[in-house]
């Protein structure tokens, strides 16, 4: 195999998934009870084979430097690895990333010695399962200099991607980004004969959007960032067109760019569903992740539906619905959770810690006794008291940062290290 260097990006300060990425990079934030964000790009590349990944980030980055080392430790004959990258100063260069395209282009010093014949640039907030290989060897057989992954959308969401607009043999003849909704595209949408995809053809998904996932030859990608340009999808990509070979390749299974809390909380509980979108039950491409060695988890007299439950969870005489219950989380009797998804805890308190907190007034980590939970997010080491209320009086709460908790698009969320005293209502 050719020398592919896989380049993770990790994003900028992630506002729209603050405040879940208030004390974190994105990459590094909890998902699907027992995962981080990065860890399905960076599956997806080890699943190809795929094994000189970097991922490129530069806020709070000490949890994802944390998980990363803990992690993805490869054998001395693979010759593989996975680091982070994050903005540092040089003599070159002393501002933070600009962008997507001048975070590679700050880091060629970085790459240039492993002597790549070929860039992967991936993303770091999506939900997908790829066969990279796949389009390495489409992209290698196309004799494409740079080809953009992409997928099927319908107007509606066309205005949130890069449309492409491809000729009979898939190559990119045109590129509008995040064209607005009055304005006509008509010509992008893609001939029915060329649509990869029946079905969504017939669901309205008439455009193909980029997927912000790029495969370059390394004198393309050199040639690509031998200027100012900070973003790939704005300003490098559009600039190729017409210039360079750009091929495409049109994915058809399921992807979902989860960088906004309602993304994030909507794909987290269909993974908990009967027959979710996404499949983590796949043994042939596994998602990896962190090896805790916890202890399986208790049910005490509980009733769980549609819930997904990871290791090391103590769970007593409650009703969980419709929620995603993460590492070590401790729910205490009588509680009921509806449309929760709980990132867990990074640790047991010891009985004398939970002593001396009950002395000072401080619930103990997890969700206390008779508490009724819906419609929320609780962030990992929350505190929540006994006798609570969240989210159980008001169908759309407003939006907003209060003293104990936030709200975004109508659903709660908890902070990590949260605390909510006993007999709190929200």
């Amino acid at each position: 195999m050719r020398n592919v260097l896989s380049i993770v990006m990790g994003g900028g300060k992630g506002t729209r998934l603050y405040p879940l990425t208030k004390e974190r990079a994105k990459p590094a934030v909890p998902f699907a009870g027992r995962y981080r964000l990065v860890d399905i790009p960076i599956s997806n590349c080890i699943i190809a084979g795929f094994r000189k990944i970097y991922v490129l980030t530069q806020f709070n980055s000490a949890s994802l430097h944390l998980h990363i080392a803990s992690t993805y430790i490869f054998d001395s004959f693979s010759q593989g690895f996975v680091e982070v990258l994050a903005a540092e100063q040089t003599f070159d260069h002393s501002g933070w990333y600009e962008g997507t395209a001048d975070a590679v282009r700050k880091n060629l010093m970085h790459f240039r010695p492993q002597e790549p014949s070929h860039y992967m640039i991936l993303s770091g907030d999506q939900l997908y399962r790829m066969d990279l290989l796949d389009f390495y060897q489409r992209h290698i057989e196309s004799g494409a200099e740079v080809t953009i992954a992409a997928t099927a959308v319908n107007r509606e969401q066309a205005v949130s991607f890069g449309i492409l607009q491809v000729d009979d043999q898939g190559a990119v003849t045109a590129f509008v980004e995040k064209p607005p909704i009055d304005r006509d595209v008509s010509a992008l949408i893609v001939p029915e004969h060329l649509h990869p995809d029946k079905e969504q053809l017939k669901q309205g998904r008439e455009y193909l959007a980029s997927m912000g996932i790029y495969c370059f030859t390394a004198q393309a990608l050199e040639k690509a960032l031998d200027n100012n340009l900070t973003d790939f999808g704005h300003e490098v990509i559009p600039g190729l067109i017409g210039t360079s070979r750009v091929q495409s390749y049109v994915f058809t299974g399921f992807w979902e760019d989860i960088g906004t809390i309602r993304s994030f909380y909507e794909t987290n509980l269909n993974l908990a569903s009967i027959s979710p979108a996404f499949n983590f039950y796949d043994e042939d491409a596994p998602i990896y992740t962190h090896r805790r060695d916890l202890p399986a988890s208790k049910f005490n007299a509980c009733s769980l539906s549609s819930t997904l439950a990871a290791d090391g969870c103590i769970i007593t005489d409650s009703v969980v619905r419709d929620s995603i219950i993460g590492i070590r989380t401790t729910i205490e009797p009588n509680t009921r959770l509806d449309g929760v998804i709980c990132m867990g805890a990074d640790y047991y308190e010891t009985k004398e810690r939970r002593a001396e907190n009950r002395v000072r007034g401080i619930p103990d980590i997890g969700i206390g006794r008779n508490c009724l939970v819906r419609r929320a997010i609780i962030d990992k080491n929350a505190r929540i008291g006994e006798n609570c209320r969240i989210g159980m009086d008001q169908h759309e709460l407003p939006d907003g940062d209060y003293s104990t908790h936030y709200v975004r698009d109508g659903i709660i969320i908890i902070p990590k290290n949260g605390v909510i005293p006993p007999g709190t209502v929200i």
